[in-house]
């Protein structure tokens, strides 16, 4: 399965330049917390990344986030997207599934799940929201959560909906 970082390097660029500008335009700490985390990496401060036009710079946040000593910054970014942006999908899969949630976050997930009931609640996500943005929602689930749910694990590497190609 795909780390964070393994995920921002494979997605579509448009689709990793649209979750860093989305937070940038709502909540500017968290930014500025990504990008201090690649300042650090990079061993810079981060004023002299501030200091870069922002096409560029977000162009070389999203390569550095790709990196795998950076997955927690991107594992911090995607969930802060899937969260924020994205919680009626969160919802939609949470509900097909018979979790119960908070507006699409889980504190305790079941250790196994029905395959069947999976399959359903997949192909209502990919009916109604884009099939990139699905495919990394199913991914960031599968290896953010701790629990490691075989029948996504095989739909994730056999399903080509759920493949994430750049």
């Amino acid at each position: 399965m795909l780390t964070a970082h393994e995920l921002i390097g494979f997605m579509p660029p448009a689709l990793s330049a649209e979750i860093l500008q989305f937070t940038f335009d709502t909540d500017r700490e968290m930014y500025r917390a990504i990008l201090g985390s690649v300042a650090e990496a990079r061993k810079l401060r981060p004023q002299f990344l501030e200091r870069k036009p922002r096409v560029e710079r977000d162009a070389g946040i999203i390569s550095y986030l790709a990196k795998p000593r950076l997955d927690g910054a991107a594992q911090n970014l995607l969930r802060y997207w899937l969260v924020k942006k994205h919680t009626p999908m969160l919802i939609t899969f949470l509900d097909a599934m018979g979790i119960p949630h908070k507006d699409g976050t889980v504190d305790d997930l079941p250790e196994t799940i029905d395959a069947a009931k999976l399959a359903t609640a997949v192909d209502q996500l990919l009916a109604v929201y884009p099939r990139e943005v699905v495919a990394v929602y199913l991914n960031a689930f599968y290896t953010m959560n701790g629990i490691f749910w075989e029948p996504l694990r095989r739909m994730l590497e056999g399903d080509p909906r759920l493949q994430i190609a750049g």
